[in-house]
């Protein structure tokens, strides 16, 4: 458990965990209602019942700000342990499904991604605050499915990150453009045959 004076990467005043928590939700808030180009730090500090400079204090600016209002968002993920590979990865997929069907995530997201094509910056914090950090539940399921002999362990250090980082771009992109682009339900039934599609590949759907 945080303590309410946790302190951020930089020097000064103590953070307030409460505080950042009411800021992020009020980021997202004023996502849903007013989107990005209308958003600006003064509307949220408002929202959020804090100064400005409180802001200013924690957060660059807005790009800073609603990534990880987004990132936040996404730490809800949690692996379970429902005795099988294909079991825990369907879990995932169905969690991430609910949590993008949800405004303040869909809208979040969406707008970061835009912005992030034209803002190198912008794309280097997505993945470093939200893919990186997300990335833990490839590599946790990945080292249980190894212990239960279901994958082979990959001695090469590379290569096993090459097949994290596609794992991972491989369930993501599919869930974010099911929900996001088609959007289309990612019910059970669609979870089940995405992840026999995953794990046994073409030749045995």
């Amino acid at each position: 458990m945080h303590s309410s004076t946790e302190r951020s990467g930089r020097t000064g005043r103590p953070r307030s965990v409460e505080a950042d928590a009411a800021i992020l939700g009020a980021t997202r808030d004023a996502l849903v209602e007013l989107g990005w180009s209308k958003l600006t730090l003064g509307d949220v500090a408002t929202r959020a019942g804090v100064a400005k400079t409180t802001l200013y204090r924690r957060w660059a600016g807005k790009n800073e700000l609603v990534v990880d209002a987004v990132a936040v968002l996404f730490d809800e993920l949690e692996l379970p342990d429902l005795g099988s590979l294909a079991a825990d990865v369907e879990d995932v997929v169905l969690q991430f499904a609910r949590l993008l069907e949800r405004p303040e995530t869909r809208t979040a997201l969406m707008a970061v991604v835009s912005e992030s094509t034209r803002d190198d910056a912008l794309r280097a914090r997505i993945r470093s605050s939200i893919v990186e950090r997300q990335k833990r539940l490839v590599l946790e399921g990945r080292q249980r499915a190894q212990e239960r002999g279901e994958l082979p362990v990959q001695s090469d250090d590379e290569a096993a990150a090459r097949t994290a980082d596609l794992i991972f771009d491989v369930v993501a992109g599919a869930v974010v453009h099911r929900s996001l682009v088609s959007a289309e339900p990612v019910d059970r039934a669609w979870a089940a045959s995405f992840v026999r599609l995953l794990l046994n590949g073409l030749t045995h759907v």
